[in-house]
């Protein structure tokens, strides 16, 4: 069986969950199929990987309309597969064409809907327009709908009532616990100007609305003065979005905080995971919140938002804490002040009890290792493709 494996991120060029989902979905597939991944940006040098650019002639096209034209050479290349399968809306649409080409199923993995990411209007105009109709064109006409939790199996379903239940799968994001596992060793820390003999606070991941960070820079204000604050944060969504945060960064009246705005190699990441005390999430949308999974396996506790698909990866008192939010129809807190004042509570508590903490990142570990492995997932998905050939 060929299986033509289409997504936007791939090693190295990966941004977020999704691209850490392929990578390792890949990875475990190739051990059961004829793979072949077919991907965006730049040449890569890994056997059955293609690369495709931005088509001549759309280099300065608004990005939505670049992202079609990548698709369309991705899914000429899709002849001779038995089946395709797609990850997020920039890939959806290459799924879709080589469907009605070449007559072979087409298989979606739902990692985020775009009528649920209003704010991403602000980066992408009137392509947000377009991206929408990529996507909700595509997962009608889909032979088969992955959703990455039961949350967002719920969202689809909401979102696009005329698909039928029962051609949504629920297929979680998995977890790689040989490579994400407490790592002893300091010397990232030293080098990012992280103090390991001080309690620490990190978030990881991009500038977003999406991700929350705003609030949490506003709980900041509120949290235990010993403690230092680490952001990993970058690759912001809009050079507004990224001014609103440098300057909430420059208004907190507290030292120890650390803002690495580069992306940090794996290792890196690992390790500054491992020595964290606590582990923050502040999404407002979050299908599955894959990065709650990588503290959790660098046996870190972890603060989260209880939304979408995180409450079925932390436990909540268990492997963590969650924080209630009452959101709106985009997705931001009816009451910011309220939400970030949650988030402030439920850290500090886990900063005041260290060893419930170092309890909550024991018990997030084993969590990890029994419920999310990733060849059992990629069993799973191959178990689904068998099942429309």
């Amino acid at each position: 069986m060929r299986v033509d494996l289409l997504t936007r991120e791939y090693p190295p060029e990966v941004y977020g969950g999704a691209g850490v989902h392929v990578e390792y979905l890949a990875r475990e597939l190739r051990r059961i199929a004829d793979l072949r991944v077919r991907c965006f940006g730049a040449p890569r040098e890994v056997e059955g990987v293609t690369a495709y650019a931005v088509p001549g002639g759309l280099e300065t096209a608004n990005a939505a309309l670049q992202v079609l034209g990548v698709d369309l050479e991705m899914a000429a290349a899709c002849a001779g597969a038995d089946l395709v399968h797609s990850h997020t809306w920039y890939a959806n649409f290459a799924g879709h064409v080589a469907k009605m080409l070449y007559g072979v199923p087409h298989v979606v993995t739902t990692h985020s809907l775009e009528p649920l990411r209003p704010w991403k209007a602000e980066q992408l105009g009137g392509g947000y327009t377009l991206s929408s109709w990529a996507e909700r064109t595509t997962l009608l006409a889909a032979d088969a709908v992955i959703a990455v939790s039961e949350g967002m199996r719920a969202d689809v379903l909401a979102t696009y009532p005329e698909i039928p239940p029962e051609r949504v799968s629920v297929i979680h994001n998995g977890i790689d616990t040989t490579e994400y596992a407490p790592d002893p060793g300091t010397d990232a820390l030293a080098r990012r100007g992280i103090d390991p003999g001080r309690p620490y606070v990190v978030f990881v991941g991009r500038i977003t609305r999406q991700k929350g960070l705003v609030h949490l820079l506003h709980a900041a204000r509120s949290l235990d003065p010993g403690a230092q604050l680490v952001l990993c944060a970058g690759a912001p969504d809009t050079p507004e979005i990224a001014a609103e945060v440098a300057a909430l960064v420059e208004g907190l009246d507290r030292e120890g905080v650390v803002w690495i705005s580069e992306m940090l190699p794996r290792p890196e990441v690992i390790q500054i995971l491992s020595h964290a005390t606590v582990f923050v999430c502040p999404s407002v949308y979050e299908p599955m919140g894959i990065v709650n999974l990588e503290a959790m396996a660098c046996e870190t506790a972890v603060v989260a938002t209880e939304t979408g698909g995180i409450p079925e990866v932390v436990a909540d008192g268990e492997t963590g804490l969650l924080v209630p939010i009452d959101q709106a129809a985009d997705g931001t807190p009816h009451d910011p002040e309220a939400f970030a004042a949650g988030l402030a509570e439920r850290i500090n508590a886990l900063l005041g009890a260290p060893e419930r903490a170092r309890e909550m990142g024991r018990a997030g570990r084993a969590r990890a290792v029994e419920h999310f492995s990733w060849p059992a997932i990629a069993q799973r998905t191959a178990g689904l493709y068998a099942s429309l050939l």
